[in-house]
């Protein structure tokens, strides 16, 4: 069988062949990856010479090609196409690389020659190649490398059995997902939304073979965005409930056993590494340093961010009477009065504004410009170049000089084979040392509509695919020579930072005015609506804030317990935990339940969810200094070389500081979020 992950791809920047990969190549290709890799780290320490960068941390960087592609493109694929055959090549999979992993992570010989690098550096090293031996040597010996046997044996079990568990969390969460999609029988339940929304509707149930009817699938996150616009109390709270459900209702993709097995291995792995918890130990190696430094944060926020969202909910109810209802507010009602709230404060109805949201001009016009304009790149469209999907679309990416800087794949569109939520990953991953160019990829899940049918975004699913490109950007302007450095290889409680700072673009003025015009008349929207929505800034962030803090905040407490700690209900745990916090409010869920927290269970954010507001302060302070500067592109500029550029190959906050020419200051966040006071 001729597996065209063991030949050098002869397309552009190196993209996969996607129309000749198979399911029945992954399987020889990770055993032959795994051999190889395993071959390559013989060679590394089997050598008598004594270390040195060359003879050691080289080799390291380049092994492992064959296993690098194929699981890039195997995850790639599971993640937004999977099948029958992809979910049990992962389950199957899944401990085999926790297991390679190990091997080498865990390697007593390949630890010793990088420690005699770590304790007797070089002079004559760059700065990028002590980084390099600090960084290894910083996670092999928080990954437990220099334990003794027992207790690496132990921790090689543990980390198998967490991959599988892991593995599972994702696809039972997937099954419940499809499974709990409200089907609605007469179109008149849909009062409120806009006909491109009831066409969306009625494409997925037909894709399901349910004709006549219409289908409202769930998103990631607690709740809905069509719960702003359903006239239809019923529906609205079908959907919260069925949201809400997810992975908690005693059938075979329950996630309850799963979450307390994961968490009670990963508090003893934490024990045998030395760490009183799993949260002390992921932070010691982020920015944060320690839990206690989060939940100075985290606590300090929550109070007020829970006085703001019992502001909001009193407005709420004032608003309900007001419209003649009787009902109490409840979690599915919040969305939709608060909307007419807005609409009646402010003269702003989001929902209308989907017609100015037109995904592809949205697309060129909007995120493409916006990157133009403070980077000075540029984007052409690549229709000869085959993805893993039809509606995945590839794009060629060149500096302002015209020189090539990689290739961006976008999928835009949900269905039941990609698991929920908007994300960024690579391809292909920069750096110099092996030649390798730059393909990222970003995934929505934004309903597809019917054929001829324009793609309509809300106003939260914009700036979504501004966040996700930031994310895009820093894989894209990376510069590094080290493949552990590529793109997003920074810090978790980072890695949101660039990614937030893009979103500013939305509604920069020269940005909006060039891209949110009305699909049908080309009318631009009108700048006194875009005042007034810059006018709602800190609206409605009480709830936010609060839904936001009480995940964090859950995700902490379920990672602070200890190996000892004996927990035996989910649900109980979890109302504990957000009562403990003061963020335990029927009308304002946290955004992410346990059994679906897919971030921190499946997503590689254990402990880690706190990083989104950790990294927004940078963002808030750089999003000041771009207002204030008459010039964007000269701090874009600045921005891609200290920030973006450096990829992973500096310490972040060090690359921030250098950026902004001083510690970053929490006051900006504060403003935005409503919390100043």
């Amino acid at each position: 069988m001729t597996n065209p992950f063991f030949e050098a791809s002869t397309l552009p920047y190196q993209l996969p062949p996607f129309d000749q990969i198979r399911d029945e190549h992954f399987a020889p290709a990770f055993d032959a990856g795994f051999k190889q890799h395993l071959s390559e780290i013989d060679e590394i320490v089997a050598q008598t010479d004594e270390p040195t960068f060359d003879n050691t941390m080289v080799p390291l960087e380049s092994s492992g090609a064959i296993l690098e592609l194929v699981a890039h493109v195997f995850f790639s694929m599971t993640s937004t196409d999977s099948s029958p055959a992809l979910e049990e090549l992962d389950e199957q999979y899944a401990p085999k690389l926790a297991a390679h992993s190990d091997a080498i992570s865990l390697n007593p010989a390949l630890y010793a020659r990088i420690k005699t690098l770590h304790d007797s550096p070089d002079a004559a090293w760059t700065d990028e190649q002590r980084y390099l031996v600090e960084r290894r040597y910083q996670e092999m010996t928080l990954g437990g490398a220099g334990l003794d046997d027992t207790k690496t044996d132990r921790l090689k079990q543990i980390n198998q059995r967490l991959a599988s568990l892991t593995t599972l969390f994702e696809k039972n969460l997937q099954a419940e997902t499809n499974d709990l999609a409200v089907v609605i029988d007469d179109v008149a339940e849909l009062d409120g939304l806009a006909e491109g929304e009831i066409a969306s509707a009625a494409a997925a149930a037909a894709d399901r073979g349910l004709e006549g009817k219409w289908l409202i699938t769930l998103p990631l996150f607690s709740g809905h965005p069509l719960l702003a616009s359903l006239t239809n109390r019923d529906v609205r709270e079908r959907v919260m409930r069925a949201s809400l459900s997810r992975a908690s209702r005693g059938n075979e993709h329950d996630n309850s056993g799963v979450v307390l097995e994961i968490t009670r291995l990963r508090a003893e792995r934490a024990g045998l590494l030395g760490f009183s918890s799993h949260a002390e130990y992921i932070t010691a190696d982020e920015t944060a340093k320690s839990p206690e430094n989060v939940a100075a944060m985290l606590d300090k926020l929550a109070p007020a961010a829970r006085r703001n969202a019992d502001a909001e909910a009193d407005a709420l109810r004032t608003e309900i009477e007001a419209a003649g209802g009787s009902h109490e507010l409840a979690s599915w009602d919040w969305a939709f009065y608060t909307e007419r709230v807005r609409a009646k404060k402010y003269d702003v109805d989001t929902a209308a504004l989907r017609p100015y949201f037109e995904a592809d001009r949205v697309l060129h016009d909007g995120v493409f410009f916006a990157a133009n304009l403070v980077y000075g790149l540029t984007f052409t469209e690549r229709t000869d170049l085959v993805g893993y999907h039809p509606d995945n679309r590839i794009f060629e990416v060149f500096n302002q000089d015209g020189s090539a800087l990689g290739l961006f794949l976008l999928d835009l569109y949900t269905r039941d084979s990609k698991r929920g939520g908007a994300w960024m990953n690579p391809l292909i991953s920069q750096n110099t040392l092996l030649d390798q160019p730059t393909v990222v990829m970003n995934n929505l899940n934004v309903p597809k509509p019917p054929q001829g049918k324009p793609t309509l975004l809300t106003f939260d699913e914009t700036s979504t695919l501004f966040h996700e490109f930031g994310h895009a950007l820093h894989g894209l302007l990376a510069k590094v020579t080290y493949p552990s450095f590529s793109g997003t290889n920074v810090f978790r409680d980072f890695v949101e930072f660039p990614s937030q700072v893009n979103e500013l673009w939305m509604l920069w003025p020269e940005v909006v005015e060039n891209y949110a015009k009305h699909f049908e008349t080309g009318e631009q929207l009108p700048r006194e609506i875009i005042e007034r929505i810059e006018a709602t800034g800190s609206f409605d962030q009480g709830k936010g804030t609060s839904e936001y803090l009480a995940a964090a905040l859950l995700d902490q407490a379920w990672h602070r317990i200890t190996a000892d700690d004996e927990i035996t209900d989910v649900a109980e745990f979890e109302r504990q935990a957000l009562e403990a916090a003061g963020l335990l409010n029927p009308v304002v869920p946290t955004r992410y339940s346990t059994t679906y927290f897919q971030h921190v269970f499946a997503g590689g954010y254990s402990a880690g969810y706190y990083s989104y507001i950790w990294s927004e302060v940078m963002d808030a302070d750089t999003v000041e200094y771009f207002k204030s500067s008459g010039d964007v592109r000269a701090i874009g500029e600045a921005f891609r070389q200290k920030v973006l550029g450096v990829g992973g190959s500096k310490d972040p906050i060090k690359a921030f500081e250098e950026f902004r020419g001083r510690p970053a200051d929490i006051a900006p966040l504060l403003e935005r979020r409503g919390l100043a006071g």
